[in-house]
């Protein structure tokens, strides 16, 4: 039988390069997001490559609309293998004491109360199989806080030592946790940050060579092809000329 992944925030950038490259790498898809028709055309396209795709259109901040959207899923496509929860973004990049209440709320519904409510909703299926992996998109930012990210920084802090807890609470099963955790990537990351200010975004990519999603989705796809007995627990992955959250070279010459 094929594998099923279901992947959250698959409309674009890492959570559709995972959903690309899961597809070939032969895995039943799943994909999710908040955008119906960016959904439909994905599907329509991996499908046009063979591969069995189901959409589900849903926010994740919503946990009713997720709890139904799992309770629907056909009897055939129950049993997911490997869960990735990509879904997430930041906004904004004031300093705490001037930053958005509405933001603050956006990130943290989305980046650590939506991943918490698909691993409710999906792990224990995985603990009653005795068989699952969840992987969990993370950040460099997780790891130490840099200028303006205040709120964001703290979210993925969140997600690592989350997805720590959870290492932990399935140790005595076979199901394995990863935390995947980019530095920059090129993606609509950026651009939507900065609510929709194209220059502005663009200005992040300037003299570097950042990462792409499909960079990820190798680390990501990676991460699920080990050997059942190997688990890896966390990865970092950076663009060549960036060392840390805050430590980034740029090339000004070009």
């Amino acid at each position: 039988m094929r594998k099923i992944v279901l992947i959250t925030g698959a409309t674009s950038g890492i959570g559709e390069a995972c959903a690309r490259k899961f597809a070939q790498g032969g895995y039943d898809v799943i994909i999710t997001g908040r955008r119906a028709q960016l959904l439909a055309n994905l599907k329509k396209e991996l499908e046009a490559e063979g591969v069995r795709v189901l959409a589900l259109a849903f926010d994740v901040r919503n946990r009713n609309a997720a709890t139904a959207a799992i309770n629907s899923l056909p009897l055939e496509w129950q049993q997911i293998d490997v869960l990735i929860n990509n879904a997430g973004l930041a906004l904004g990049l004031e300093p705490e004491y001037e930053g958005s209440f509405e933001d603050w709320e956006t990130m943290i519904d989305t980046n650590i109360k939506g991943l918490l409510t698909m691993t409710r909703l999906v792990v224990p299926r995985m603990v009653k199989r005795d068989s699952g992996h969840v992987i969990n998109i993370g950040s460099v930012a997780g790891d130490a806080a840099y200028a303006g990210g205040n709120v964001y920084c703290g979210t993925k802090a969140a997600v690592k030592t989350i997805t720590d807890g959870l290492r932990i609470d399935l140790a005595h099963t076979s199901v394995r946790v990863t935390n995947v955790k980019p530095g920059l990537v090129e993606t609509h990351f950026s651009n939507i940050r900065f609510h929709g200010n194209d220059s502005r975004a663009e200005k992040v990519y300037e003299g570097v060579k950042p990462l792409t999603g499909a960079d990820i989705a190798e680390v990501v796809f990676y991460a699920a092809s080990a050997p059942a007995h190997v688990q890896i627990a966390e990865v970092l992955v950076l663009a060549t000329h960036q060392a840390s959250g805050s430590v980034l070279h740029r090339d000004t010459s070009k």
